[in-house]
């Protein structure tokens, strides 16, 4: 069994489907201030830095234990994208993101006792349909508060499908974990079966 640092519905849906055995514990880490630490990195480098200390975090508390953390990010048009803390910061999002190309960086790692065993991410490029202001309104009627906690405010596995023309990358890491990597390295690791 696994320990998944995190909250996430979706990932822990993720690992159920895939009959992962685990149990979740989520990591209360300070985001915004490892990412102010990280200054100019790449938005995969961060993606990972905060997966890793999502595990490092409850590593600390599961001795023995193998830990997953994941983090995601999204960038586009050459600025990074966090949760949005409103609807209005929501409609923003989704008016930036009209038209464009977005990047969804989903990272994950594996560490036990503080050591990192493993640590990897995934990009998936989401090419965003042109969005009409009714289209942005009615779309956040039906889907706010629920993206409020996703970035890039979309659940793929929803009506957010509609924001998009053409994916290109795995379906797992929109959803906000790379799974297939992270199954091949718990396979690696001897904490599944092959």
């Amino acid at each position: 069994m696994i320990v998944l640092a995190s909250q996430s519905a979706s990932r822990r849906a993720m690992l159920e489907a895939a009959a992962i055995p685990f149990r979740a514990q989520p990591a209360h880490v300070d985001e915004r201030a490892i990412e102010a630490g990280l200054g100019g990195r790449s938005p995969a480098e961060i993606a990972l830095q905060l997966a890793r200390a999502k595990a490092a975090a409850v590593s600390e508390t599961a001795p023995g234990e193998m830990v997953l953390g994941s983090d995601s990010l999204v960038e586009c048009g050459g600025r990074r994208f966090d949760k949005p803390p409103s609807r209005e910061a929501a409609a923003d999002h989704l008016r930036f993101f009209s038209g464009k190309v977005m990047k969804l960086h989903s990272a994950a790692a594996l560490v036990r006792d503080g050591d990192v065993l493993w640590a990897e991410d995934a990009v998936a490029a989401l090419h965003v349909a042109p969005l009409s202001e009714s289209f942005i309104a009615d779309y956040l009627d039906a889907e706010w508060p629920e993206v409020a906690g996703c970035v890039g405010v979309f659940r793929i596995e929803a009506r957010g499908v509609q924001l998009f023309e053409k994916i290109d990358g795995d379906y797992f890491t929109i959803l906000g974990m790379p799974l297939l990597k992270v199954q091949a390295a718990l396979r690696r690791l001897g904490a599944i079966s092959q």
